[in-house]
């Protein structure tokens, strides 16, 4: 580990693992630290999302665009003999959004036709082609879109894989040591402290995901990051019978919403072991790991409105993670004025797997001096007053 690194980053999940690659391609010294394992967090626990069917116009649409081309350019980079895709299954699978009404179909169309305005190919699918680009899909859906530029990842692989790319260029890691402190120089944040040695650094990086929030008051500064608690039901393992990641139009509406309360909507696709996973759940009930029966009722009705066929199948395990909420639906990206030499990424909840390639390059080509390749003002750290909830 160098004396002094250019840069600490605080998480080894896939956004802290994206920042620790793009900065160590960009020339400077980098050890990451976290509290516990590698993507023992909120990585660990997700989907491995890459889409941008489910923004609407704006920043994040505009990040979600960005990220989509750095995992399109990883696709193809030399991994021990074959590429970085194939490694992390990494799957340009494409997502299919359908509707139960045509009220749902014609709020689509309205955002598929901003959507393609702005770049992304977003093709109507009439009823009765559905089952063309899905056999066992429910037969009485009212239509809906195809986005060919979703993909899909392993996060666990791909995020190990990137701190191991890192770790080729000089990078260190190390795990089970949080973060308890800050070293400073006047106002100046010149490293992080854990139980276990102080580490002078450049720059620190939070991206800690659901503990951001309290990771940057560890800096006496404000940042509304909270958890919005999430279950997955896995399936048994099948036939290819589902082609895209598939989800119910009302699954965009829920992740834009404010409510604490339980909120589930039907997204369902399959892997490359032959699981599917169903989703999705969302409430913010803390760090609460009790595991929520009508949660997971819920999800399983999904999934057969659906997939009728799925009714037969059974689930062979549950988890659950804490997606990292902000109240504006915002990820927080750049350097906090208030605490000059910290930085911050994080706040991506339920897309941070999809957003984190581009939250790296951002986060490198800043620290590198560099212009980034979007404004990073609507991400800004400061933009939050202390009533933010």
């Amino acid at each position: 580990m160098p004396d002094t690194p250019d840069l600490v980053v605080i998480g080894a999940g896939i956004v802290g693992a994206a920042c620790a690659y793009h900065a160590t391609r960009a020339g400077l010294s980098v050890t990451v630290v976290d509290r516990g394992p590698i993507v023992g967090g909120t990585t660990g626990a997700g989907e491995g999302n890459i889409l941008v069917s489910d923004k609407e116009l704006g920043p994040e649409l505009d990040l979600a665009l960005l990220s989509n081309r750095q995992w399109r350019a990883l696709a193809d980079l030399p991994l021990d003999g074959t590429t970085f895709g194939r490694t992390v299954e990494l799957e340009p699978k494409g997502g299919l959004v359908v509707a139960t009404g045509q009220a749902p179909l014609d709020v689509m169309r309205r955002l598929a036709g901003k959507q393609q305005a702005r770049g992304i190919e977003a093709l109507a699918v009439p009823a009765h082609d559905l089952n063309e680009h899905e056999p066992h899909l429910a037969a009485d859906l009212a239509g809906g879109y195809l986005y060919p530029q979703d993909m899909q990842v392993h996060p666990m692989l791909a995020a190990a894989h990137l701190l191991r790319l890192a770790r080729q260029r000089g990078a260190t890691v190390l795990t089970h040591q949080p973060v308890t402190g800050y070293l400073r120089d006047g106002d100046r944040v010149v490293g992080a402290r854990t139980p276990h040695r102080d580490i002078a650094a450049g720059a620190v990086l939070n991206a800690a995901g659901p503990w951001a929030g309290e990771v940057a008051a560890l800096a006496a500064v404000h940042l509304p990051v909270a958890p919005r608690r999430g279950f997955i039901l896995v399936t048994e393992p099948l036939p290819p019978i589902i082609r895209h990641k598939v989800y119910l139009a009302d699954y965009i509406a829920d992740v834009a919403s404010d409510s604490a309360a339980l909120q589930t909507s039907a997204v369902v696709e399959g892997t490359r072991a032959g699981t599917v996973l169903i989703g999705a759940s969302r409430e913010r009930a803390g760090f609460d790991h009790t595991f929520s029966l009508p949660a997971l009722r819920a999800l399983a009705r999904g999934a057969v409105r659906l997939f009728p066929g799925l009714e037969r199948v059974s689930t062979i395990r549950a988890y659950h993670g804490f997606r990292p909420y902000c109240p504006d639906h915002l990820p927080v990206i750049g350097p906090d004025p208030r605490a000059p030499g910290l930085f911050h990424a994080c706040g991506h909840e339920g897309a941070g797997i999809g957003l984190s390639m581009g939250t790296g390059l951002l986060i490198a080509q800043v620290l590198a001096g560099e212009h980034p390749d979007i404004d990073l003002q609507p991400f800004r750290p400061d933009r939050f007053t202390e009533s933010s909830t």
